[in-house]
């Protein structure tokens, strides 16, 4: 009668003692996924920005959203005017006003968006999940979580409205 319950009581110790074998495992698996997906995504940012730079495009506007724990000026929407490849305005859309440039400073030429992205894969962010427009390649979404742990230090970008300005 006391040979089962030892065995018993010996088989829950051992299993017991292993608990932290088991972690090491999910942590090596969330280390692999979060390799791959780097790989993932940055085979997708070499094809997308490829079909920007092929496209050739240098002045055009483009709305920004910024959903940040920030100020409302730094969270849009606003649209950019870039000429020669360089902002030359950012506007509120809500008031037709200039926003201050700093606030977009990461964010106000579609290359800048690229490096932001290029970024977060270098960083190993935790998360990073991007839409890009299929013809153009440009990023028409962009969600970075770059630690699971810590709150408030996501980016979440919505790029809207590109046009192709005339000369």
């Amino acid at each position: 009668m006391r040979l089962p319950i030892f065995i018993s009581a010996t088989l829950l110790l051992s299993l017991g003692l292993n608990l932290p074998v088991i972690s090491e495992t999910n942590a090596e698996k969330t280390q692999f996924q979060t390799q791959t997906n780097n790989n993932l995504n940055s085979r997708r940012l070499r094809f997308n920005k490829g079909l920007w730079d092929r496209a050739n495009i240098y002045n055009y506007h483009i709305t920004v959203s910024n959903s940040c724990f920030c100020i409302t000026d730094a969270r849009g929407p606003v649209v950019i005017r870039v000429r020669n490849g360089q902002p030359t305005s950012i506007t509120s859309v809500a008031t037709g006003q200039p926003v201050n440039p700093q606030f977009f400073q990461k964010y106000d030429t579609i290359p800048e968006l690229f490096n932001v992205i290029q970024d977060a894969i270098n960083r190993k962010a935790y998360n990073v999940d991007v839409e890009y427009n299929a013809k153009l390649g440009y990023p028409t979404k962009i969600n970075i979580d770059y630690d699971s742990r810590i709150a408030d230090e996501e980016i979440f970008l919505t790029i809207e409205n590109f046009q192709e300005l005339k000369k």
